[in-house]
């Protein structure tokens, strides 16, 4: 499967963006997906993952409660809605697809990756 990953920008603290991920091929819903983040000189980290039909969801501590994360099976595409945006969540994101039976954290369960969107928050 192919992942092509946008809508990021600048924003300012407080704003929010919202970051869409479309996969090509017709098995989307076969996948658990994620979003992971890099933020310069880091590693990479998980962000949220949400499972195949959707009902279970996972989030880092660090945006709980202000992201979120769903899909749209029909449309191929997973989103990341992200709100009350800080200064440290600046990064290129990345969206990622599993075909394992549970959802993950670990970015190396994770068989395919996106090109990744960068997002800027500026204070």
């Amino acid at each position: 499967v192919q992942l092509q990953a946008f809508g990021g920008g600048l924003v300012q603290a407080g704003g929010s963006l919202r970051l869409s991920c479309v996969a090509s091929g017709r098995t989307f819903n076969t996948y658990n997906m994620g979003w992971f983040r890099q933020a310069p000189g880091k590693e990479r980290e998980f962000v949220a993952a949400i499972s195949r039909p959707g009902g279970i969801t996972l989030y880092a501590d660090s945006v709980k409660g202000r992201f979120t994360i769903s899909r749209d099976n029909a449309k191929n595409t997973v989103y990341l809605q992200m709100n009350s945006l800080k200064p440290e969540d600046t990064a290129v994101y990345y969206c990622a697809a599993d075909g394992a039976s549970w959802i993950t954290r670990r970015n190396d369960a994770y068989d395919y990756w996106g090109q990744g969107t960068l997002v800027t928050v500026s204070s």
